[in-house]
């Protein structure tokens, strides 16, 4: 009876020690593109479940209308910093998915700047004045082999826009909208 009472104990300390708790990578970075942009990410662990994002890349927009002779486009420049909370990431290991690169279900508060530093476009003379956006987010990535990605994620915040920077009479607040796809390579 003690040989197995002895057994039992051993083998259950062994499960025990064998149950991990899912945590985000320590570090992982890589590319990203999507239809409004190409950008650059490095995501750094700050807890088992939270790792913070830092970004940077070119965002994309596109006009046209009546007032335009042409369909125009413009690339400006962005720097992303986001507090990101992988919060199922034990529901995936318990189910034997994939959580390399932080593949998972994430809350995030995108925190964006977009300095009017040049733009890249098919208008001459186009200015983007220097704007701020808070944004929370609800996203969703996932892996696709061992090193590519996608993500995609939708919020709704505030944006801040310093229009008297490029001669407007004021600055103006306004709602944002965040609605991404993006593929990627993880390195």
């Amino acid at each position: 009876m003690k040989k197995i009472l002895l057994t039992l104990t051993f083998c259950g300390l062994t499960l025990i020690a064998k149950s991990q708790t899912a945590s985000v990578e320590q570090s992982t970075y890589g590319i990203q593109t999507g239809v409004l942009g190409i950008w650059a990410h490095k995501e750094t662990k700050l807890s088992n479940l939270i790792a913070l994002r830092a970004e940077i890349g070119m965002d994309a927009g596109f006009w046209g209308g009546s007032f335009y002779p042409e369909n125009g486009y413009l690339m400006t420049p962005v720097i992303r910093l986001e507090p990101r909370w992988y919060y199922n990431l034990n529901k995936r290991v318990s189910k034997s998915r994939n959580i390399s690169g932080n593949s998972g279900n994430f809350l995030t508060l995108q925190t964006s700047y977009n300095p009017n530093w040049f733009v890249i476009s098919n208008y001459d003379n186009v200015e983007v004045a220097d704007q701020i956006s808070i944004i929370p987010t609800w996203g969703i990535r996932r892996n696709i082999g061992n090193h590519f990605t996608y993500e995609t994620g939708i919020g709704i915040g505030y944006r801040y826009i310093f229009a008297k920077s490029v001669g407007y009479l004021e600055n103006e607040g306004e709602a944002a909208l965040n609605l991404h796809l993006r593929i990627g390579y993880r390195f």
